[in-house]
């Protein structure tokens, strides 16, 4: 009864904070059409790099800090939480790179984990 709750509120949340495209499916992977102006996508955006920045000090060294810039695409799922895809713009030494990062949010449990953070793939 709890996870169905749960679920629910997940469910609301999703419909109430991001506009997506028409078709989307329980599951499936659902195209978010404001990324730019999307506070919350936004945030997780900078969110990713922070922690792979933290994850990742010591092997950035010389090379220097990412910075994050913005988020320019993104895509939600609903999952145990909300996955969320996003193709996330960042500097580092003032060069522009682009990057995939993945973040599981969990409302119920306050929570958010980076699962991937990787240079973008074309």
């Amino acid at each position: 009864m709890v996870r169905f709750v749960a679920l629910l509120i997940v469910l609301g949340f999703v419909c109430c904070s991001c506009s997506v495209s028409n078709g989307g499916k329980l599951g499936g992977r659902t195209e978010i059409t404001d990324v730019k102006t999307n506070k919350e996508v936004q945030d997780l955006g900078k969110y990713s790099v922070d922690q792979y920045s933290l994850q990742h000090q010591g092997e950035l060294g010389g090379t220097g800090n990412l910075n994050f810039v913005e988020v320019v695409e993104a895509q939600m799922q609903v999952v145990s939480g909300m996955k969320y895809y996003l193709k996330v713009n960042a500097t580092q030494n003032g060069a522009s790179k682009m990057f995939d990062a993945v973040v599981v949010v969990k409302p119920w449990d306050q929570s958010k984990e980076l699962v991937q953070f990787s240079p973008y793939a074309n």
